[in-house]
């Protein structure tokens, strides 16, 4: 078991002062061996705080990010899968089904993860599985008035990602399950 934390669009401390407290209550040190982050973690420290929860952080640039060496996009083997990261701002339309199977062609992965919109989704298409994690901290954006603060937890076993969404609605942490299982 191979335990991937997936966010992004942070935006700490432009639009938001931190993660919610129910989520650093479950995000803990020495759980956790790989960090995918889309961007927009904005600053030193909070990037930081993701590599105390695992030593492997990969962090695409987003259109916000002091940190200028963040690549563009990334590419990660874990286990038997061949993940993309992008944040997804360069993505036109943003969030767009046949914009992102061209990035996912380009990159040629099993796993597409991107962000930019701040908006949880998770779904196969062409045999091939896409993620965009929302925001860990439910930042605002200029498209969308009600922003419900999001993280995946992927867990890769074999040729299957087992992925698990949390999401705070209102006061509760609300956890979903979605199974991606690898085509030969």
């Amino acid at each position: 078991m191979v335990l991937v934390l997936v966010l992004g669009d942070l935006h700490i401390p432009h639009r938001q002062h931190g993660l919610p407290p129910k989520f650093k209550k479950l995000l803990m040190p020495g759980k956790i061996q790989h960090i995918l982050c889309t961007g927009n973690l904005c600053t030193k420290e909070s990037y930081d705080y993701l590599k105390g929860l695992a030593s492997d952080v990969h962090v695409a640039k987003g259109d916000f990010d002091e940190n200028t060496s963040y690549p563009e996009q990334k590419t990660v083997t874990v286990g038997q899968f061949k993940i993309g990261l992008c944040h997804g701002h360069q993505i036109v339309p943003w969030g767009d089904m046949e914009s992102l199977a061209l990035l996912q062609r380009q990159l040629d992965v099993d796993v597409l993860i991107t962000g930019h919109t701040h908006k949880f989704e998770a779904f196969e298409h062409e045999g091939k599985f896409y993620i965009n994690p929302g925001s860990a901290t439910g930042a605002f954006h200029p498209l969308e008035s009600d922003v419900t603060p999001s993280f995946v937890l992927m867990d890769i076993q074999a040729t299957m990602v087992v992925t698990y969404v949390y999401q705070l609605v209102g006061d509760d942490v609300k956890v979903e399950r979605i199974e991606f299982k690898k085509s030969s």
